[in-house]
């Protein structure tokens, strides 16, 4: 091992996503004591680079690792598992980067690799209603070897302890964490490619624009709100056609907004009166967490571990799932009662700050990354 250990980060995707913008913020809080190289198995879909900033880290990102993607023949395991020996760690996430736990299993002893911890955030539409019983055998065999499978839930926590049957030992749940005084801090209007008019609110939410995010149904949701209600949705990503028809549709197109993505959701969250989700599935979205800590209410399904994240009384407006009817229910009553709203938003931040800020959830990490990496590295300074 050299004096400053070099760690692989292999991402399903490493867009701007909620597991990336973790990964940014934990390589930006250690600092430049590790030398990180992050492959994706999307190579197009690099935008969390943006969210590294080399002047308190070294990243680099080869372009002749292995690809992620393919059949897991032995030749194409071999050629992985060969590529991982330049490493001290290996860190990957979600099923996108499953041939490579799979190839550092397989070959561990025989290569002699470095240890490896696997990281599991949640699941595409694919699965997003039941899980395929051939990924759960093959992450069971794969994950053989893992030093450690981290989730951010207590849902996925009980399914990597029965669906996938690992050890107690192995799983560890560490909630995802954010610069809680960042985001509590008063939105900046000019960071944003959209004016917020005299007397308009805003529904708003942060998400890839993906089909799990079921965002042409959170268009549906905000059309009987007043005039005044407008929807903001900040993100990219393959579903913007699909959402600007559903604003067609509905005949709202006027009070539906996608400005894209934005660099700094801690600079206009807080133009927010009220965040919404509409996914098929969640584990524990950042950007329920960001929203609280800007002090707005959450109005969402009950999908993974959104209920027990928010505020006590925050709870009685997390829907009924894929019912864009509870949704609608949810969203006017916030939309008519801004004390309520103002009473939830106190609550939500107050817990965000005390719960999931960011410092706890990097000591968490570099914790366990110190004890993979036997102690040549003892976290941040």
């Amino acid at each position: 091992m050299s004096d400053t250990p070099k760690v692989l980060h292999c991402h399903s995707t490493f867009s701007a996503g909620g597991k990336e913008v973790r990964c940014a913020a934990l390589i930006n809080a250690f600092g430049k004591g590790l030398l990180h190289h992050i492959v994706s198995a999307m190579p197009n879909e690099m935008g969390a680079r943006s969210l590294i900033d080399r002047t308190r880290a070294v990243v680099g990102y080869p372009d002749n690792f292995p690809s992620l993607t393919g059949k897991p023949t032995p030749g194409r395991l071999v050629a992985i598992a060969q590529a991982l020996k330049a490493y001290d760690l290996i860190l990957t996430y979600n099923w996108g980067a499953m041939d490579v736990v799979m190839a550092h299993t397989v070959f561990a002893q025989q290569f002699d690799l470095p240890p490896l911890i696997h990281h599991e955030d949640g699941f595409n539409e694919d699965e997003a209603h039941q899980l395929k019983w051939t990924r759960n055998w093959y992450r069971r065999i794969a994950l053989g070897r893992a030093h450690s499978l981290v989730v951010p839930s207590e849902t996925l926590e009980k399914v990597a302890l029965d669906a996938w049957a690992q050890p107690r030992q192995r799983v560890v749940r560490i909630p995802n964490g954010i610069d809680t005084k960042a985001f509590a801090r008063k939105p900046d209007s000019s960071k944003l490619r959209l004016l917020k008019h005299d007397g308009e609110k805003w529904v708003g939410t942060l998400a890839g624009l993906r089909a799990v995010k079921q965002l042409p149904m959170l268009v549906e949701a905000i059309r009987d709100l007043p005039e005044n209600w407008h929807l903001v949705i900040l993100g990219e990503g393959p579903e913007r056609d699909a959402i600007q028809d559903a604003a067609l549709r509905h005949d709202i197109s006027d009070r539906v907004h996608l400005p894209g993505a934005v660099a700094d959701p801690a600079s206009v969250i807080g133009l927010f009166d009220i965040f919404a989700l509409s996914s098929k599935s969640e584990q524990f979205p950042l950007s329920v967490v960001e929203a609280m800590a800007a002090g707005l209410p959450i109005a969402a399904p009950d999908v993974g571990d959104v209920k027990g994240i928010v505020a006590d009384k925050n709870r009685p407006f997390i829907a009924v799932p894929n019912d864009t009817n509870a949704l609608s229910i949810m969203l006017a009553e916030l939309a008519e009662n801004p004390a309520l709203r103002t009473e939830i938003g106190a609550q939500n931040r107050a817990k965000a700050a005390e719960f999931f800020d960011k410092s706890k959830m990097v000591a968490r990490y570099a914790d366990l990354y110190s004890s993979a990496l036997g102690g040549a590295w003892t976290g941040p300074k």
